[in-house]
């Protein structure tokens, strides 16, 4: 059987697809909720969960927690006498909730699709994976969390064209996705976030309020006492679930310490938070090309959107109240079985077209020219733009840059930084151009990039017409060789220019015609919005794009109602 599981900074859960649609997998105490803990005692036997979480209280040197954050990183944590990386800590969460799961349903568990945030790189993916394959299971699918959270609530199965955002704050963990139904094509239009914000943040913010107000110095604190200090600001913040003021009551070195604070002061000393969540939702819609009243529904998933405070943001942000109709706790699980669901071809599930975005820009390195008359090497060239919707295929062209040059080197980069050294290499490719000035040979570069995470990077030497090609793909795709060839066979229509494509080709021959009809002012404004809306088609960017022909179509009407 695939399970679907949403590995979380805080909490972790699994979900199945049964006749009746997802149910969540209670674990061996009963709860749905796993805490992502983990503990070790002093004969080495490892805890995980609960009883972890607890004893993290008591020996937070043998604990860990919140290490989801540090995936696909070389941290280690030390618990007592051994260390583990965040993906080792992680696998025990994993095969714990498959253990748990396997003596609930009765049968062998082995397969899982898991969920991650949707702005994960690739190597906290692969990570993720490696996690899943040390707890014992095969990894079927690496979802991303909004995209899961969009199938658990029915997005796709809507009757009319929506657009939805997805505010996912979890734990330890900050997303935000736009996504576009059309059909039975659920498409996400951007995604943005932070790896470093959620629901602990909001904890630490009562914690650092209660240490100010009874003037306590945090240096004089041993674990054990601010692991006790953090629980109870856990417990202070689930207060303002039931009323509009909570208190922290902590023992600190013998003497007892109390703070009362009420919801506004809460909300108020939280706003360098909020202000922290706003920038990824402006950045999204700005990717996605689309305003804020565009957005027809609001989801909210993860736990910390339970929370008053972050509850009447959203609605103050959005200027519209949000969909709570599953437990945000819960939606990405649920989500991730229904993917499990539609993996193995069940027949209750209706099959829907996920398409997604690249989280992360894909580009290159060179050297870019100096004040001087020299290069400067290392700098990043973007050639597949972060939230660019795949499939897709991009192309750039390179030149040489000295006299007698031989080869040129093309570094598969993957990052948002200006310094390629700072972006995380996929792979390279070199090829050989012919003997000859410095920039009379050249490459023309093309960036293949499909759902299943697989990147054909494709060089073309102008002048001879070589072509070199390499296959870059995630560790969680097991398509064959052969597999991913036809694939791009199939993609061969990405590398067509969008001005030939019929909309853009019907609107440039208008533009033509227009142009051949008119004189004076009116064929010199034709001139300049037609080679305006070329130099957009040379972007290849569906979303400026599709601005950019509903804005040149708008021209074209008032010159024609004008001249009528």
């Amino acid at each position: 059987m695939i399970i679907g599981i949403d590995l979380g900074t805080t909490n972790s859960l699994a979900a199945y697809f049964t006749e009746d649609g997802p149910k969540i997998i209670p674990n061996r105490l009963g709860k749905n909720l796993t805490p992502s803990v983990v503990s070790v005692d002093e004969n080495d036997q490892i805890f995980v969960g609960e009883t972890a979480k607890e004893r993290s209280i008591l020996y937070p040197d043998k604990s860990a927690k919140v290490f989801k954050r540090d995936m696909g990183s070389n941290k280690k944590y030390k618990l007592g006498n051994k260390e583990f990386t965040a993906e080792e800590l992680s696998s025990f969460v994993l095969r714990c909730l498959k253990e748990d799961a396997q003596v609930y349903l009765g049968e062998e568990v082995t397969e899982a699709v898991i969920s991650v945030p949707a702005y994960f790189d690739d190597k906290r993916r692969k990570a993720t994976k490696r996690a899943g394959e040390l707890a014992g299971l095969k990894v079927e699918r690496i979802i991303s969390e909004p995209t899961a959270a969009a199938i658990a609530y029915g997005l796709y199965e809507k009757t009319k064209n929506t657009k939805f955002l997805v505010f996912d704050l979890g734990g330890g963990t900050f997303d935000v996705s736009i996504l576009e139904l059309f059909q039975n094509i659920l498409e996400v239009r951007a995604v943005a976030g932070d790896n470093y914000l959620g629901g602990e943040d909001f904890t630490e913010v009562l914690e650092k309020m209660f240490l100010q107000e009874n003037k306590i110095d945090t240096a004089s604190l041993d674990e054990k006492t601010k692991a006790q200090i953090r629980k109870q600001a856990e417990l202070c913040k689930l207060g303002f679930l039931k009323e509009n003021t909570s208190q922290i009551n902590c023992n600190v070195n013998g003497q007892a310490f109390s703070m009362s604070i009420s919801i506004e002061k809460y909300e108020e000393a939280c706003e360098g938070l909020f202000e922290k969540i706003r920038k990824p939702v402006q950045r999204s819609l700005a990717d996605a090309h689309i305003k804020l009243a565009d957005i027809d529904v609001v989801v909210l998933v993860g736990g910390a959107t339970k929370l008053p405070i972050i509850k009447n943001f959203i609605i103050k942000l959005f200027r519209k109240f949000p969909d709570t109709n599953i437990n945000p706790d819960e939606a990405v699980a649920l989500g991730a079985a229904i993917q499990a669901a539609m993996k193995e071809r069940n027949q209750a599930v209706k099959e829907v077209i996920l398409t997604d975005v690249c989280s992360f820009t894909l580009g290159t390195e060179v050297s870019i020219p100096k004040p001087n008359g020299e290069y400067e090497a290392g700098h990043f060239c973007p050639i597949i733009e972060r939230n660019t919707v795949i499939p897709a295929s991009r192309t750039e062209k390179f030149y040489t840059l000295r006299d007698g040059q031989t080869k040129l080197n093309i570094n598969i980069l993957q990052g948002e930084s200006r310094l390629a050294a700072n972006n995380l290499l996929l792979g390279e490719l070199e090829v050989v151009v012919p003997k000859n000035k410095a920039g009379a040979e050249g490459v023309e570069v093309t960036y293949t990039y499909d759902i299943n995470s697989i990147l054909e990077v494709e060089v073309k030497v102008l002048s001879t017409g070589e072509v070199k090609k390499q296959i870059i793909k995630n560790q969680d795709n097991d398509m064959t060789e052969e597999e991913i060839e036809e694939r791009m066979k199939e993609l061969s229509y990405l590398k067509i220019h969008p001005r030939e494509q019929e909309e853009n080709k019907l609107l440039l021959l208008r533009c033509e015609s227009l142009y051949e009809e008119s004189t004076g002012d009116i064929r010199r404004m034709i001139d300049y919005e037609t080679r305006k809306f070329e130099e957009v088609l040379n972007t290849r960017d569906r979303g400026k794009i599709e601005e950019a022909r509903t804005a040149l179509k708008k021209v074209l009407q008032e010159i024609e109602e004008y001249e009528e």
